[in-house]
């Protein structure tokens, strides 16, 4: 039997004029997957086409090179500081968890390897990225949000300019590139605040620190952290400017592309960790 032949519950509600009878609203699973797989289709269909007017917008190289510079200083000076500060407690108590799970037993270069594994591997990269999402992930919704709302981006581009040269891909080739060498510093500091700490509960030496460090170090470990780096830079850059760009109803609007900005690009690190992990890593 086809939904329309089908009989539809009813209830009595009372109004000004009398009692009416009106369809009684009820939940349907259908309707609900529907409207989300179509609306998620319709993101993607959307974002491919945003990242295709990226890619076009490199000819114009005149004019987004000197904004990525000023985009990409103002990133990197302004995020240096917070991203150093949670590389060291990563890297700190990284080390005193190490301390607290070996047993006797183990060999105490063990500890070295497992810090610099820990903060190369998994917590530099990551943090570094979730990080980034939530500073410039915010930043640049809301002030693309803000144009758009204003009719700003409407009157560059009604002036015959390109939005996408003078204020997308600046900020997309800054976050990428910056976000790697973020993330070197950021392991960097971490594998010398965990030095620093395993030396005390574990009594480790500084030989053994390094001798451990070296005996699970492998060339590629770097290579992958970077890797990680590069499409997290592009994931807090292009997701933030998408929202921010397509913003509508005013200043609620701002605050809500804002706030989705930084839940979807997280959201997107965390993902791309897993999915990169799961391609580039041995098993």
């Amino acid at each position: 039997m086809s939904d329309r032949s089908a009989p539809r519950r009813l209830r009595r509600v009372a109004t000004a004029s009398g009692m009416h009878t009106v369809p009684l609203q009820t939940f349907d699973i259908r309707r609900i997957v529907g409207r989300v797989s179509l609306t998620a289709l319709g993101h993607v269909g959307r974002v491919a086409y945003f990242c295709l007017e990226l890619f076009r917008g490199f000819a114009e190289w005149r004019t987004w090179i000197p904004r990525a510079f000023e985009q990409g200083q103002a990133i990197g000076v302004g995020s240096v500081f917070i991203v150093l500060l949670t590389a060291s407690f990563a890297g700190a108590v990284t080390a005193l968890q190490a301390g607290y799970q070996l047993t006797e037993g183990v060999p105490v270069y063990f500890a070295g390897g497992v810090i610099v594994q820990t903060i190369l591997l998994e917590l530099g990269p990551v943090l570094t990225g979730l990080i980034l999402a939530g500073r410039i992930g915010a930043r640049y919704a809301a002030e693309l949000g803000t144009m758009r709302v204003t009719e700003q981006i409407d009157a560059l581009e009604s002036l015959g300019r390109s939005a996408v040269s003078h204020l997308l891909l600046p900020r997309v080739i800054a976050a990428t590139l910056m976000l790697p060498v973020l993330t070197i510093l950021a392991i960097s500091v971490g594998i010398g605040a965990g030095w620093l700490a395993a030396k005390g509960p574990l009594e480790m030496s500084n030989a053994d620190f390094v001798y451990g460090a070296r005996y699970f170090f492998r060339t590629f470990d770097v290579w992958y952290a970077m890797i990680k780096a590069f499409f997290f830079g592009l994931a807090v850059s292009i997701v933030p400017c998408y929202v921010g760009f397509n913003t509508s109803h005013g200043a609620e609007g701002v605050g809500r592309s804002t706030t989705g900005a930084v839940v979807s690009a997280s959201v997107l690190v965390l993902l791309l960790d897993a999915a990169l992990a799961k391609v580039l890593l041995p098993g």
